[in-house]
């Protein structure tokens, strides 16, 4: 199992005069953790040259939505936010890439103050967006700087950040088999992969016109418990406390997992689910990363309900008996077969 690693630890190497960069490759680092260790790199490396993983950085400029337009433009086109304006349009290109979107479809946003949002312009294709095409909304989503129109979609992600503070990241796209779930209205079964169960948590919200407050409101009224939902009808959002390459990791994982669940329904075999007991350990890794779920704090005994789950293809072979013929599927059929065979053998008699 992976070794999570919280502040304390990371204060104790610096305090011991380790580097507390050279940590095991499969270390997992709770959000705490991940601050103290960002700003004992900026403090090493100081200055705007530093790498800026995370749009935290970015908090410390005194900025709103109320500072002046001059002021508003600047922040906009400032370091700090060109480094965020390169990470949006990366990720855009892997969705792409994916095949996660199309047309000019899929929104990604990220908080970089308070009240204030950058996300990405509408009308155009996520594979092919430049850091000039980015837009800059207040929590409103009254656009306060950038040359193209922002995304029509903004309002779902405000209303994510608004109803979650710790929402730093928000992506949107549309992944065919997650989608296939959203369409269907069944939430993916639990209990089959660690990454999954670590990293994301899933719900679905009911089908509203996109863009419209509406759908932003159902949406944002899951992700207290839920980093990852199924829009019924549409795509899925995900949103990270982190930055937004993690907000994209969990779209990845979302979409893997609702593939490979679908492939294991086609092969015939009830799939293999882990426990209770081990789910259990792998929550306890989920809440030490600040990652919610509603099945913190529930009993062993309930958490993998798969009752919903109905896997659509099952295999048409007849079962073979113990002799290696077929076995007979069809009840009725052999309790007439029997029926008739005892009229015959007392008529003989």
């Amino acid at each position: 199992m992976a070794t999570v690693i919280t502040a304390k630890d990371i204060e104790a190497l610096i305090a011991r005069g380790e580097d507390p960069n050279r940590l095991p490759a499969d270390a997992l680092l709770t959000p705490s953790a991940k601050d103290v260790l960002r700003d004992f790199s900026n403090k090493r490396t100081p200055g705007p040259s530093s790498p800026i993983s995370q749009s935290a950085a970015v908090f410390a400029k005194p900025v709103s939505a109320s500072s002046s337009p001059a002021e508003l433009e600047a922040f906009f086109n400032s370091p700090q936010m060109q480094t965020l304006k390169e990470q949006i349009c990366d990720i855009g290109r892997r969705l792409w890439q994916r095949a996660y979107v199309d047309g000019n479809g899929g929104n990604i946003a990220i908080r970089v103050a308070d009240d204030l949002a950058l996300c990405t312009p509408t009308l155009v294709s996520k594979g092919f967006m430049k850091p000039e095409d980015m837009c800059l909304v207040d929590l409103e989503g009254n656009q306060k700087a950038g040359r193209k129109k922002r995304t029509s979609e903004i309002l779902m992600h405000l209303q994510i950040m608004k109803r979650q503070p710790r929402a730093k990241a928000t992506v949107h796209c549309h992944p065919p088999y997650s989608t296939g779930f959203a369409v269907a209205g069944v939430e993916p079964p639990t209990c089959m992969i660690p990454e999954y169960e670590v990293f994301a948590s899933v719900a679905i919200a009911p089908y509203r016109t996109p863009g419209t407050p509406e759908m932003g409101k159902l949406v944002a009224d899951l992700v207290d418990k839920h980093n990852t939902v199924l829009m019924a009808n549409h795509g899925v959002v995900t949103w990270s406390h982190n930055d937004v390459e993690d907000a994209y990791f969990k779209m990845e994982i979302l979409e893997a997992y609702c593939r490979t669940v679908l492939v294991a329904a086609q092969l015939g075999k009830p799939p293999q689910t882990m426990t209770p007991s081990q789910l259990k350990d792998l929550l306890k890794i989920k809440q030490s990363l600040g990652i919610p779920d509603p099945r913190h704090g529930l009993k062993e005994c309930e958490l993998c309900d798969n009752a919903e789950w109905r896997p659509g293809v099952v295999c048409g072979i007849p079962a073979k008996t113990e002799s290696g013929s077929e076995g007979v599927l069809d009840a009725d059929a052999e309790a007439l077969v029997k029926a008739v065979t005892e009229q015959i053998l007392s008529q003989k008699r």
